[in-house]
């Protein structure tokens, strides 16, 4: 989500064969996340105890229940998310953001996750967003400390913003991507095109911006 391009992930909690030396809970918590991807948050807990070679009342031993395993993704999930973003406005480079270009297609499972939420809506998802814009104002702030980042008038208010255009514009292109190949999402395939189209125009954007003078904002900032 908001600049997913740019996150340089150290662990790959979605892969479908998770490290033998990961301990069993976060084993069945990376399998739950790519399960979770592939078939939906309706899936059971015996299809997510078989992804993560385990027994059904292994997972239960683990998390309590399947809801209690999805909070646990998603805290998970945000916090790859979250460390990534961190890292990225304390030290942005050109080297990383071509890193995560060339590896931008194995990302596909964990953004499957992610649309699932999305898809899913309700209470949890309007959690998973606040939650998800406080971590954005968080690391905006780190950044603006850094010197990587200007300070915008509303720091909040920034914030929101983002998470929203950019979450909502991203899973946008992956709808239209779903439906310009006749129901089929492919998420390497979307994930490479995401690249390849928004890339160039969304760090232009956040370089220099659109505007050649400063009449709107301050009209703006007048009336408030």
């Amino acid at each position: 989500m908001y600049s997913i391009l740019n996150m340089r992930l150290r662990e790959q909690p979605y892969r479908k064969d998770p490290p033998a030396d990961l301990n069993t809970r976060a084993r069945i918590r990376d399998a739950a996340i790519v399960v979770f991807g592939e078939e939906g948050f309706g899936v059971g807990v015996r299809a997510i105890a078989k992804a993560a070679g385990v027994s059904p009342g292994l997972v239960n031993h683990h998390f309590g229940s399947k809801d209690g395993l999805r909070a646990e993704c998603d805290e998970h999930v945000r916090s790859l998310i979250r460390t990534a973003k961190t890292e990225y406005v304390l030290e942005p480079s050109p080297t990383a953001t071509l890193q995560a270009l060339t590896e931008i297609e194995e990302y596909a499972p964990l953004i499957a996750y992610l649309m699932r939420t999305f898809q899913a809506g309700g209470a949890l998802l309007v959690t998973w967003f606040e939650q998800m814009v406080a971590d954005v104002e968080a690391y905006l702030a780190i950044g603006i400390e850094a010197g990587t980042l200007r300070s915008p008038t509303d720091l909040k208010a920034t914030a929101r913003y983002l998470a929203t255009q950019s979450g909502g514009g991203f899973f946008f292109f992956l709808q239209l991507h779903e439906a310009r190949h006749d129901g089929e999402l492919d998420y390497r395939k979307a994930l490479r095109e995401f690249a390849e189209q928004m890339m160039l125009p969304a760090v232009e954007m956040s370089t220099h911006g659109l505007f050649t003078d400063s009449t709107v904002l301050d009209a703006l900032l007048a009336e408030q």
